[in-house]
C-alpha cells in the first residue's frame, strides 16, 4: 500500500480548531488508513491507503473531520514520491545562509494557473524571497515569520487555490516518517 501524507490547514492555531492528534490518529484509522502516524500539533498525518484518487481521500478525510470534531478544514495530500520531489525542487537547497526554521513550503491543493503565478511574481517584498513552482510556494523569511511582508492571504487570492504551510524541518522529517513507513513489513 502506498504511503501518504496529509496536511491539514489551520488546524490548532491560535485556539482554534482544536485536535488532539490521539484523536486524529484514531480518526484516520477508523476511516481505513492504518497506520497513521502524527507529526506535532499542526496536523501532519503520515499513513497507508490503498486509495489511491487524492481527490477522494481529501473528501474523505474532511468529511470524518467535520463529522467528529465539526469544522471541516481543507486537507492537502502528497505521496513520499512527490514529497521527495518537493525536497528535491528547494530553490534555496545550495544556499548556506538559509535557516531551515525560517524556510516555509506552502502546499498548494491545486496547480495555480500560468497568469495567476505570474501575478504573484510580481509582488515585492524585500527581503523574503518567494518562488513558486507547481503545487508548491517556497518562501524565505529572513528575518522570521512574525511579521512577515508577504501577505499568505494576497498571495492565496492570486493563486486562486488553498495551501497549507509547513517550516523546513517538519518537511524532512515528514519525508523520513513516509519513508519509514514504507520500509515497514
Amino acid at each position: 500500500m502506498p504511503v501518504l501524507i496529509s496536511l491539514l490547514r489551520a488546524v490548532n492555531v491560535g485556539g482554534h480548531q482544536m485536535i488532539k492528534m490521539d484523536a486524529l490518529r484514531e480518526l484516520y484509522e477508523s476511516i481505513g488508513f492504518r497506520p497513521a502516524r502524527t507529526y506535532l500539533q499542526s496536523g501532519n498525518v503520515v499513513f497507508k491507503s490503498g486509495e489511491r484518487d487524492p481527490a477522494r481521500l481529501t473528501k474523505k478525510i474532511e468529511t470524518a473531520i467535520e463529522r467528529d470534531f465539526g469544522f471541516r478544514p481543507d486537507v492537502v495530500i502528497r505521496t513520499t514520491v512527490e514529497l521527495k520531489d518537493v525536497i528535491r525542487r528547494n530553490p534555496f537547497a545550495k544556499r548556506r545562509d538559509i535557516d531551515p526554521r525560517k524556510l516555509l513550503v506552502t502546499f498548494l491543493a491545486g496547480v495555480p494557473a500560468r497568469e495567476d503565478v505570474e501575478k504573484v511574481s510580481k509582488i515585492k517584498a524585500d527581503p523574503e524571497e518567494m518562488h513558486i513552482n507547481g503545487r508548491e510556494v517556497y518562501i524565505y523569511f529572513p528575518n522570521g515569520v512574525a511579521r512577515p511582508k508577504i501577505s499568505w492571504t494576497q498571495v492565496a487570492k492570486k493563486l486562486k487555490t488553498s495551501g497549507t504551510a509547513r517550516n523546513w524541518n517538519t518537511v524532512t522529517q515528514l519525508l523520513a516518517m513516509a519513508e519509514e513507513l514504507e520500509a515497514a513489513p
